[in-house]
C-alpha cells in the first residue's frame, strides 16, 4: 500500500512543519520553517488555505496533474486527500498558510456558511492564481489572523478570527470570479464541449440506459469537479449546470410531443426518466403545461 501522511489535528500539522501551535484550532504557517521533504499522499483532517510561492512538485487528480507555480492559492477541506506525484527527491517548501478545524467556526457566521465557498471542492487544476495585488492582500489578511493569535485570548478571539477568515474567503470569491473573467476564450471552449456532450447524450441510446444525465456525469467528462463546473456555468449562462440540463431535456421533449404515435410515458423513458410522472412535473413547472396540455396547444 502506498504510504500516505495523515494530520487529524492542527497540533499533527504544526509540528510537521516545525510550527508553534498559539491556538489548537487554527494556525498561520510559514512553510520556509519546515524541513526539507519529499511528496506525498496526504490526508487532512481541517481547511486549508494555502499560498504557494514556488515550485512545489506536482499534484495530482485522478489522471490530471496541476504544476503549481507561484501565486497560487489551494483550497482543501476537511476529509480530502491531497495526492502528488511520489519523488525521492527532498524539496524545501515555501511560502503561506491558514489551517483552521471544522470545531473554530462551529456556531459562527463561518460555520453556517462554509458550504457555499464552493472551491473548497475544486480540483487541484482549477486553483486560483493571483496577481501580486491580490497575493498582497492574502498576506495581509493572514497577518490579521496572525495578531488575533499571538494576542491574548479574550471573549473576542473566537468571533474575530473566523470573521477575518471570512473576510479573506469573500476576498478568494472576487479573486475567482476574475479568474473566470480573464480565462473567458477558455470558458467557451468548456461550454461548447459541454453542449456537444449534452447533445451527443441524447442522439444514443444512454438516456435509456443511463437515465438523466448528472452535472458530475459532465463534470467527469470534462475533467472538472463538479463545483467549478457548477460555478462557471453560473457565471457563463447565468443557469445552473442542472438547469442548463433541464432546459435541454424540456427542449427536446417538446419537439417529441408532437409525435403522436407516442405516449407520454415513451417519450419519458427516451429521455432517461425512470417515472413518466417525474417527467409530466418537470414539463409543466418548465412550460405551464402537461404534456397532453402542450401537446393539444396546436
Amino acid at each position: 500500500m502506498e504510504k500516505m501522511n495523515r494530520f487529524e489535528t492542527i497540533t499533527d500539522y504544526n509540528i510537521f512543519n516545525n510550527h508553534e501551535t498559539l491556538h489548537p484550532l487554527v494556525s498561520v504557517i510559514d512553510f520556509s520553517k519546515a524541513d526539507p521533504r519529499r511528496l506525498i499522499r496526504t490526508y487532512f483532517g481541517f481547511y486549508l488555505i494555502l499560498l504557494k510561492d514556488v515550485h512545489c512538485g506536482d499534484l495530482r487528480y485522478g489522471k490530471n496533474t496541476y504544476d503549481y507555480q507561484e501565486g497560487t492559492l489551494i483550497f482543501i477541506a476537511p476529509g480530502q486527500i491531497l495526492d502528488m506525484e511520489p519523488s525521492i527527491e527532498l524539496y524545501q517548501p515555501k511560502g503561506h498558510g491558514v489551517i483552521f478545524h471544522p470545531d473554530l467556526i462551529m456556531g459562527t457566521d463561518l460555520g453556517r456558511h462554509i458550504d457555499k465557498y464552493s472551491f473548497f471542492d475544486y480540483n487541484t487544476n482549477e486553483a486560483l492564481h493571483i496577481s501580486e495585488r491580490e497575493r498582497q492582500m492574502v498576506m495581509d489578511s493572514f497577518g490579521k489572523i496572525n495578531y488575533e493569535l499571538e494576542h491574548v485570548v479574550d471573549s473576542h478571539s473566537k468571533e474575530l478570527i473566523s470573521a477575518n477568515i471570512e473576510l479573506l474567503l469573500k476576498y478568494c470569491e472576487r479573486f475567482y470570479d476574475r479568474q473566470f473573467i480573464t480565462r473567458d476564450n477558455a470558458n467557451k471552449g468548456i461550454l461548447e464541449k459541454f453542449e456537444n456532450l449534452l447533445n451527443g447524450y441524447y442522439n444514443s441510446n444512454k438516456p435509456q440506459t443511463l437515465g438523466i444525465p448528472s452535472v458530475a456525469y459532465f463534470a467527469d467528462e470534462l475533467h472538472l469537479s463538479s463545483n467549478y463546473f457548477g460555478d462557471l456555468m453560473k457565471r457563463e449562462t447565468g443557469k445552473s449546470a442542472k438547469e442548463y440540463i433541464q432546459i435541454k431535456i424540456i427542449k427536446i421533449a417538446k419537439k417529441k410531443i408532437f409525435d403522436t404515435d407516442k405516449t407520454a410515458r415513451e417519450i419519458a423513458h427516451e429521455l432517461g426518466f425512470k417515472y413518466s410522472q417525474h417527467f409530466s412535473r418537470m414539463f409543466k413547472n418548465e412550460t405551464g403545461y402537461t404534456p397532453k396540455e402542450y401537446r393539444n396547444l396546436n
